[in-house]
C-alpha cells in the first residue's frame, strides 16, 4: 500500500516542483485556501498555541496571524518539493547567507560547528548552506513512516550531495566524526518537545514552562564545538536571508544550560517579531500541564 501511494503521489510532487515560480506560488495560494478553509488542518492547535503564548492579543490579531502562518506554511512545504528541480545557483540566491565571511571565519578555527535552528522560516532549504560552506555540512532529519516517502525526503534534502543523519543516530555519528578528526557543520532543530520521561530540564519558552530538548547542548559541551544560531528572515515569497549568530565559541567552558537558554531567547525574539513564520501546527507546549518528573531541573 505504501508503494502504491508513493507511485500515485510522486508524479504530482514532481510536476509541482517544475512549475514556473509564478504558477508555483499561485498553486500554493490555492493550497492555502484548501488547507485553511476546507480541510481546516490543525486549526484548533494553531489557535490554541497562539492564544497560549500571546494572551495579550485580540481574537482578530490571533486570526490574522494564523492566516498568515498557513500561507507561509503552504509556501514552505511546497518549496521543499521545488528542491527536486531547483538549480544550485537558484537555491543559493533564494536562501542567502548575509554574513558568509563571518561564518567562514568560524569554519577556519578547525572545530566542528553545531548550528541550532528552530521551526522558523524555511528550515527545509537550510541545506543551501552546504553549497557555500568551506567544511562539509550535515543535516539531521526525522525519518518518515512511509519508507518510500522517507527515501524521497532523503533524496530531496541530500540532492546536492549533502550528508544526512537520521535523528536517532545523530549522537553516535557526531561522536564518531570527532574521534576520526572529521570537521563538519551540523544543523540541528532544537525546539521540539522531548519525551516526558526524558524531560530533565524545564524552562520558560514563550512565557510557558515546558520541558526543553537538551541534545544540542549536550553534544556541544561533550565535544567542545562552536555553537551558532541560524537566524532566518523571510524577505518575500521564495526568498530568505539567513545570518549565523554566535552562541558559544567555547561550549565546553559554559555553565550548564547557558547554550540552550541563549538559543531559546534568540528564537523567541524572532517569533515575537514575526510570529507568522513559526510552525504553530506542532504541539510544542503539550507537556505544559504535565507533572514534572522527580529530579528534573526547573529554571
Amino acid at each position: 500500500m505504501q508503494l502504491i501511494i508513493y507511485y500515485l503521489v510522486y508524479p504530482i510532487i514532481l510536476g509541482i516542483s517544475k512549475l514556473p515560480w509564478r504558477l508555483f506560488y499561485a498553486f500554493s495560494t490555492c493550497a492555502y485556501i484548501l488547507v485553511y478553509y476546507i480541510i481546516r488542518y490543525r486549526r484548533k492547535t494553531v489557535i490554541g498555541n497562539l492564544e497560549l503564548v500571546f494572551p495579550e492579543k485580540s481574537k482578530k490579531e490571533i486570526r490574522d496571524i494564523s492566516k498568515s502562518f498557513y500561507k507561509h506554511m503552504c509556501d514552505m512545504f511546497l518549496e521543499m518539493t521545488k528542491s527536486l528541480s531547483i538549480s544550485r545557483e537558484e537555491l543559493i540566491k533564494r536562501y542567502k547567507v548575509v554574513n558568509l565571511d563571518e561564518f567562514h571565519e568560524f569554519e577556519r578555527k578547525n572545530k566542528s560547528i553545531i548550528t541550532l535552528m528552530g521551526h522558523y522560516g524555511s528550515f527545509e532549504w537550510s541545506n543551501a548552506v552546504d553549497l557555500v560552506s568551506l567544511n562539509p555540512c550535515v543535516g539531521i532529519y526525522k525519518q518518515i513512516e512511509n519508507k518510500y516517502f522517507d527515501r524521497l525526503a532523503h533524496r530531496i534534502r541530500g540532492r546536492f550531495d549533502s550528508r544526512l543523519i537520521p535523528s536517532h543516530k545523530v549522537a553516535r555519528q557526531i561522536i564518531k566524526d570527532k574521534k576520526e578528526g572529521t570537521v563538519c557543520g551540523y544543523g540541528m532543530i532544537s525546539d521540539q518537545s522531548p519525551k516526558i520521561y526524558n524531560a530533565k530540564y524545564w524552562a520558560d519558552f514563550m512565557g510557558v514552562k515546558v520541558p526543553i530538548f537538551l541534545g544540542g547542548e549536550f553534544l556541544a559541551q561533550r565535544l567542545d564545538v562552536i555553537v551558532l544560531y541560524l537566524h532566518v528572515e523571510k524577505v518575500k515569497r521564495g526568498h530568505y536571508e539567513v545570518r549565523f549568530i554566535p552562541i558559544s565559541e567555547n561550549s565546553k567552558e559554559e555553565e550548564p544550560y547557558f547554550i540552550i537558554k541563549k538559543y531559546l531567547r534568540l528564537l523567541e525574539n524572532q517569533i515575537r517579531e514575526k510570529p507568522q513564520y513559526y510552525l504553530w501546527t506542532h504541539k510544542r507546549w503539550k507537556h505544559r500541564n504535565s507533572q514534572i518528573p522527580e529530579g528534573a531541573i526547573v529554571d
